[in-house]
């Protein structure tokens, strides 16, 4: 066994979390060092989930674009893809990704250990490497960051080629008909948008009443509706008994009794922390039922430097808040002020994309707050006019005594890019944090960002009947 001693910290785990837990480290004058079992960085963020997902997202979205432009009917044929054509695409975005994040290690001066990492007790970390070299890594502190996987109940035959999760989902080498999405949250309605577009006929089964139910009503009852005109059938209320399997396909019998026949099914119910084989046991740490960790504010385990972030601590599992999380513990670890991820805008790649942050009317309403909305609709805006792109709204909800921005709900092209800049406004304290911002700010026109002054007028309107 070889030995490595001296380390301040040693991550396990190279997705967002542990990547900027490494840089800001490193950049603070730790020694730093990295383990990762796949052959390159990035973790399942880079290789299996944000990345391809988002890539392959936007290569849909631009067939669709094409297929609604009327300049191009008649005159340029829609080429034929289907899933493997667009692997290649998403593999080059992958590819581009990872040479990026590689140079970071390099300059940063991050030694980086490419095999399966355990912890092997207080300040102690084991590594077996690609080359069948066993390493000791003797460190300060630990930080575990090794993210998520889907959760897969042991009655689901997962090895069937025609059963799918998040990630197998990423080799599929055929464009099936039709195809069964069991969880309609935030992955299952981000993959349902995707299937439709390329043309398959989706069934999306959500075992709540509404989709993504924790967004503003108006947002949720939206994206139903547009799932649903590009080709989806969505069930509610449903629960599985059973998935059965064949040479032909796959029929998902429901608790109701129904019996959903497609080619293929992807299982999208939910994720489960990479805890395992972590030799997490031999300090005494044990994760809960989802394989989760619990932390403290200093993102601290039960043991003393051993730290986790990202998805094995829980919510939020956004790529976004792990990244934070991984460097404010760092920081946190070079001697700067504890600091907690706080107003982490929720961001939704469905087609139209989805974006919200703050609390929604009826949170609002039970807490007696007394609000007011500001609306644009992107029909009557002349960027989405110029784009082609009126599909979606801009909501403002904002206090009506103070004009304090309380909440911001978007629906619709560049949702997730136009929420930011509400963000910065709702970050800034009081008596800066108003809604006059957007009425006394001028906005380049035409833009998707006029939206907020459009909104702004919609809103304090309202006041003056």
């Amino acid at each position: 066994m070889n030995t490595s001693s001296g380390w301040d910290l040693v991550v396990i785990g190279s997705g967002p979390a542990g990547e900027a837990a490494a840089m800001r480290a490193a950049k603070g004058g730790l020694r730093v060092a990295m383990v990762e079992d796949q052959p390159q960085v990035g973790g399942s963020c880079t290789h299996l989930g944000t990345i391809p997902s988002k890539a392959f997202r936007h290569q849909v979205r631009q067939l669709v674009r094409h297929r609604r432009n009327p300049l191009l009917q008649g005159v340029a044929d829609l080429p034929d893809v289907g899933w493997p054509q667009l692997l290649s695409r998403v593999s080059d975005v992958i590819g581009a990704q990872v040479q990026v994040r590689s140079g970071f290690y390099f300059r940063n001066r991050v030694q980086v250990f490419n095999g399966r990492g355990r912890v092997a007790g207080e300040g102690r970390v084991r590594v077996n490497d690609t080359h069948d070299r066993e390493w000791l890594l003797e460190t300060r502190h630990i930080l575990l960051a090794t993210g998520s996987r889907p959760y897969h109940p042991a009655d689901v035959d997962f090895s069937h080629p025609r059963v799918y999760d998040s990630d197998t989902i990423l080799s599929m080498q055929h464009t099936p008909r039709n195809i069964i999405i069991y969880g309609a949250g935030v992955i299952g309605c981000e993959y349902a948008s995707i299937f439709t577009g390329l043309g398959m006929r989706v069934d999306l089964v959500n075992s709540r009443e509404h989709l993504l139910d924790f967004l503003d009503t108006e947002i949720s009852d939206a994206l139903s509706y547009h799932l649903r005109e590009q080709g989806a059938t969505i069930r509610h209320g449903e629960e599985y008994v059973a998935v059965e399997a064949d040479e032909d396909g796959v029929t998902l019998v429901l608790a109701s009794g129904k019996r959903l026949r497609a080619d293929a099914l992807l299982w999208s119910n939910g994720r489960s922390g990479n805890s395992q084989d972590l030799g997490l046991e031999t300090v005494g740490l044990e994760p809960n039922g989802r394989g989760q960790l619990q932390v403290d504010e200093r993102y601290q385990t039960q043991v003393p430097n051993i730290y986790a972030v990202g998805d094995l601590i829980g919510w939020p599992s956004l790529a976004s808040a792990s990244y934070d999380q991984g460097r404010f513990c760092a920081s946190m670890l070079c001697g700067d002020p504890v600091r907690q991820v706080s107003n982490v805008p929720t961001g939704i790649y469905t087609i139209p994309g989805i974006s919200s942050l703050g609390p929604t009317e009826h949170e609002l309403t039970e807490a007696k707050i007394p609000y007011e909305v500001g609306q644009a609709f992107f029909k009557n805006l002349a960027r989405a006019q110029i784009t082609g792109e009126r599909t979606g709204m801009l909501k403002l909800l904002f206090h009506r005594d103070t004009l304090e921005l309380l909440g911001i709900h978007c629906f619709g092209y560049q949702a997730t890019e136009i929420v930011h800049v509400g963000q910065a406004i709702m970050a800034q304290p009081a008596p800066h944090n108003t809604i006059e911002y957007f009425v006394n700010t001028t906005f380049n026109y035409p833009t998707m960002a006029e939206a907020y002054r459009v909104a702004a007028i919609n809103g304090l309107n309202r006041l003056r009947r």
